[in-house]
């Protein structure tokens, strides 16, 4: 523990006698050391915090007292019997309204008697912490080698340094908290806000934040390029250099686990490609045999096939690897998609998952597991037609729309307005033609749903036919023109 003045008080071996009342100051703030100095102004070559010996003051007390004040001086000894008898009330009283403790040192007691009773005190925290840091370093060294290795590691920082410590994954969410119940929601939520732009950055990098009273050490975990997460240390500038010693350390084992289990995950992940691949090829057998050892049984009976791409395909893997209980019955990467195999097609997991990591997919309908290859025919089909609105289609809404529904893409547009372009500058027109159509060409019914004569019709029609520079009598140029206008 270091000194402080209230420390120094209750030596007797020192004599020291406090003149200012007891609640000048803090008697309890410690000293990193004592210096002795006559000038008349010495705070040049103090530092903060430090006790100021001297044996005679200026004239002018107050400016003096005022300086040490403001230089964060943490209090004033002064010596009698050396320049003058007692201490002079002058800078008793400057000081007591200052709030700068004054202590009077007797004759008998030498400055240096001070300044070594600091210094022991100094030198002996320091031992004391620095054999706390290397006990608590052993402590987190055979928490490594336990079973969850990054968990037990965490946990036991926290233990030692009695702050909260936190994980936030690749993936931007929070996934670990020790202990738990120090880590709520809303404080989870805004480190995973303070560790997005760490992430987002891709490089070694550091931060500090506020939560709910605890001050957060941000720290990047992983090489350049392919960060693995961020580790969110409470205590922040509050913890000792012995602490920071010890936290690095963890960050270091932290960084370590993380990229061995990047090895590990990415093994696990080439294998399930392979068992997709083994499935899509109709080799169930083998498919099951190299799967069950590894990543469990495969479903049986009827499954959808969910194709998910996007920018956050690889985070959303990293996140089911690490979240088993959230994933479907198989997943797997399959180039830059990713393929989950589902029972439904509204699996509320799939869809976290879409938003969570903003995907774009499609889910087929119901296959056997030999009928894979046509379920991700499905599935890609559904989700060509995702939109930002909608990012993750069904087969099943799709085909409920027929073959019209199909329709709704960027290239169908294009061709459908390049069709009807002729007719842009009358919209009376294309309107008489679509009712028309909707009518399968009945000219009787479709102007009297219209209000006009059906000569009149015929003869838009007629016009229609002049500015497209084709004949409308065939079903399938009628069919074509119908066409373009659903999809515009």
């Amino acid at each position: 523990m270091p000194a402080t003045l209230a420390h120094l008080l209750a030596r007797p071996e020192l004599g020291l006698r406090l003149l200012t009342s007891p609640g000048t100051g803090s008697l309890d703030r410690p000293i990193p050391w004592v210096h002795s100095s006559e000038l008349a102004d010495p705070t040049p070559f103090l530092s903060e915090g430090q006790v100021l010996l001297v044996t005679g003051t200026p004239d002018d007390v107050e400016p003096y007292v005022e300086r040490l004040v403001a230089h964060g001086i943490a209090g004033l000894g002064f010596g009698t019997d050396v320049v003058r008898d007692g201490t002079p009330d002058a800078l008793a009283d400057a000081c007591e309204r200052h709030g700068l403790p004054l202590f009077e040192v007797p004759y008998r007691t030498p400055f240096i008697a001070i300044t070594r009773f600091v210094a022991d005190s100094v030198a002996a925290d320091a031992y004391a912490r620095s054999t706390w840091a290397l006990r608590a370093s052993r402590a987190i060294s055979l928490a490594a080698l336990r079973p969850d290795a990054l968990g037990a590691v965490l946990a036991e920082l926290a233990r030692q340094i009695e702050h909260p410590v936190a994980l936030v994954g690749a993936a931007g969410a929070v996934e670990r908290a020790y202990p738990p119940s120090a880590v709520d929601g809303a404080a989870r939520s805004s480190l995973a806000a303070a560790a997005e732009p760490l992430l987002r950055g891709g490089r070694r990098a550091g931060s500090t934040v506020e939560i709910g009273g605890e001050s957060f050490a941000l720290q990047t975990l992983g090489a350049a390029g392919r960060l693995r997460g961020v580790v969110a240390v409470g205590g922040g500038a509050s913890l000792d250099q012995a602490a920071q010693q010890v936290v690095t350390g963890v960050v270091a084992l932290a960084g370590l686990a993380l990229e061995q289990s990047r090895a590990t995950d990415a093994a696990r992940s080439r294998l399930r490609t392979a068992v997709w691949r083994a499935l899509l090829a109709g080799d169930r057998s083998l498919a099951v045999r190299v799967a069950e050892p590894v990543v469990g049984p495969l479903p049986e009976g009827s499954v959808r096939v969910a194709l998910l791409a996007g920018d956050g395909v690889p985070a959303a893997a990293d996140w089911l690897e690490l979240h088993p209980e959230t994933a479907p019955e198989f997943f797997a990467r399959d180039g830059g998609d990713l393929v989950l195999l589902t029972d439904t097609a509204t699996s509320a997991d799939v869809t976290a998952l879409v938003e969570r990591f903003g995907l774009r997919g499609g889910v087929s309908g119901p296959a056997s597991p030999l009928g894979l290859a046509a379920a991700v025919a499905q599935a890609s089909a559904a989700r060509d037609g995702a939109t930002a609105e909608l990012p993750l289609r069904g087969f099943d809404d799709l085909a409920a729309g027929g073959m019209l529904a199909l329709l709704h893409t960027d290239d169908a547009r294009a061709v459908a307005a390049a069709t009807l372009e002729p007719l842009a500058a009358d919209p009376a027109l294309v309107a008489a033609l679509r009712t028309w159509l909707d009518h399968n060409g009945v000219y009787d019914v479709a102007a009297r749903e219209l209000g006009i004569h059906r000569h009149t019709l015929r003869a838009r029609v007629a016009e229609a036919e002049r500015l497209l520079g084709r004949d409308l009598t065939p079903f399938a140029a009628r069919a074509d023109l119908y066409a373009a206008l659903a999809t515009l």
